[in-house]
């Protein structure tokens, strides 16, 4: 198993142990100060007369980050970007739990009630977010195992960046699509590799949607 997993893609052996557990560490507190932020732009009343809030308003942050698209693509790129599939796994664990432990601790400390039946569900998905970053590693791969697993990641991205139905089409926001475009960045292997997935992405996006 082991074998045929390293044929789809090699994992990183050089990386130290030490600079492994180092980045791990970043990627939760990365977590927990995106948790604490997201819960502080929902409390955060917008006066669009001070510049900062201004600008807060204009890129609208506070929608971005209490919607799905966002959170995937920092999964996507931490997974992705990770030295093996079992770091990826881990990573993103790491991330999700900062995440969502910081933004229910704001939440009852700050914001004066504790949202258990939503963190219920965050935590559930939390922990299905490692078997899928364990699998979206393998994406950066060159095989159509690879290939595969591109074209389902961005027909994902698709419905949610995206209004998508078989006789429609329209954008959702600016952010929205730069998200989608960046996925695609990511995943990014050669100019045929990135046509074919992103052909096959939009016929199951369709698809899916009939």
């Amino acid at each position: 198993m082991k074998k045929w997993l390293n044929e789809i893609r090699m994992p990183d052996t050089n990386m130290k142990l030490s600079v492994k557990i180092i980045y791990s560490m970043l990627i939760l507190f990365l977590g927990i100060f995106l948790g604490i932020f997201s819960k502080w732009l929902d409390n955060m009343v917008i006066d669009g007369t001070i510049w900062r809030q201004y600008l807060l308003e204009t890129l609208d942050l506070g929608n971005v980050f209490s919607s799905l698209p966002i959170w995937l693509l920092i999964a996507l790129a931490i997974s992705v970007y990770s030295v093996s599939s079992l770091r990826a796994g881990l990573n993103v664990f790491l991330f999700f739990i900062g995440m969502c432990a910081s933004y229910h601790w704001y939440s009852v400390m700050f914001s004066g009630f504790n949202p258990q039946r939503y963190m219920m569900i965050w935590y559930g998905l939390t922990l299905l977010s490692s078997i899928l970053a364990f699998i979206c590693w393998y994406g950066k791969g060159k095989t159509i195992i690879s290939l595969i697993i591109d074209i389902l990641i961005l027909a994902m991205m698709i419905n949610f960046c995206f209004h998508i139905g078989i006789w429609y089409f329209s954008f959702h926001s600016a952010i929205d699509t730069l998200i989608f475009i960046i996925s695609v960045i990511i995943l990014y292997n050669t100019p045929k590799y990135t046509v074919i997935s992103l052909f096959g992405a939009i016929m199951i996006a369709f698809g899916i949607n009939i």
